[in-house]
């Protein structure tokens, strides 16, 4: 029905002062803001965040803030159409660019929302996830899944950086988000990295499998990267080359709440994808990437990071005829599939 609702000041004073007096609001005045027709009212931006300009900025909070003072020392990239001290990318995402020192070691704590950690640059640092030590290298993600001790340490000798991604935002507005503070972890033996190694094969110690929650914690972006050329190769007509990263064990998203992913660009190649529910972030990985959204274009370079809003459709253009383009992806797909509001349109 396209009629007019009443609006609040069409109700007498002292009627609204009643409802108000009691904690009550009438639904008809809000009704099209909270149920608008066809697609939903949408704060998210698309927005850029170029590293180059970011860096600076990072290594001075690194001169200025000793990670005492800090526990972790980042700069969080806030998406303004939510208002920058609500610290969002999109309704359930939080982005983070974190800076570890040569020496440093960010104390051991667990918290409530899950995270994953993008490596964006340097060498020598680790995150220890209850109790497996997972080296750092550019464009390794990492888990640190809800209710997880884990602690980030520095043995190298140059800055490492790598981009948060948390699911923050939905475990704040819950009122669940928390965290509790830790002793420095005990390493233990072995990885999952290693022993969940082979696509279709899983380790059954005399045919048991393993009933840990989060088998794998660490994906090395060099069989990541193996995995997408191996596909360009494979299935040379294939005209999106993309994988999911998930649990070895079960075979679902890696993590409950958001999705993560790594997209292959061929050279040359423009890949529009669908307007889809879900909230997307694009970390530039490898290459260079033309951004198109919401009648916005950003240049990538790499370790550049954008963000676009659901319901749009994103167009990816690898502005090299020579080499192929790396792309890492998490949006908030899991989140909507479990509450039956994913759609493509």
């Amino acid at each position: 029905m396209g009629h007019e609702l009443g609006r609040l000041e069409d109700l007498p004073q002292d009627y609204r002062d009643d409802l108000k007096a009691l904690n009550l609001v009438p639904l008809w005045p809000s009704l099209r803001a909270v149920l608008p027709p066809g697609t939903p009212t949408r704060a998210t931006q698309a927005i850029h965040w170029p590293y180059a300009t970011l860096k600076p900025l990072l290594l001075k909070a690194g001169e200025l803030t000793p990670i005492e003072k800090a526990e972790r020392r980042v700069l969080v990239l806030a998406n303004p159409g939510h208002g920058l001290e609500n610290m969002k990318a999109s309704p359930a995402m939080y982005l983070g660019m974190q800076l570890l020192l040569p020496g440093e070691w960010a104390p051991s704590h667990r918290h409530t929302p899950n995270a994953v950690r993008m490596i964006v640059e340097g060498e020598g640092a680790y995150t220890t996830v209850d109790g497996e030590k997972c080296p750092m290298s550019r464009g390794d993600l990492i888990l640190t899944p809800t209710g997880l001790w884990h602690e980030h340490g520095h043995d190298g000798t140059d800055p490492v950086v790598w981009l948060d991604v948390l699911d923050l935002p939905l475990v704040y507005y819950m009122e669940a988000s928390y965290h509790i503070n830790g002793t420095r972890q005990t390493v233990k033996q072995g990885s999952g990295d290693r022993a969940w190694t082979r696509a279709g094969v899983v380790p059954t110690q005399v045919f048991n499998r393993s009933d840990k929650r989060y088998p794998m914690l660490r994906y090395p972006w060099v069989d990541t990267r193996a995995a997408l050329v191996n596909m360009a190769d494979n299935e040379p007509d294939l005209d999106c080359v993309q994988v999911t990263y998930v649990n070895p064990e079960t075979g679902t998203d890696a993590e409950n709440i958001l999705g993560f992913y790594a997209l292959m660009l061929k050279p040359g190649q423009t890949l529009t994808l669908p307007a889809r529910s879900p909230s997307q972030v694009f970390h530039l990985i490898e290459g260079g990437v033309d951004v198109g959204t919401c009648g916005k274009s950003f240049a990538l370079v790499e370790a550049d990071t954008c963000c676009a809003p659901g319901y749009e459709p994103v167009t990816l253009t690898n502005r090299s005829a020579d080499q192929a383009a790396f792309v890492f992806i998490a949006d908030e797909s899991p989140l909507h599939r479990k509450l039956g509001v994913y759609e493509t349109r």
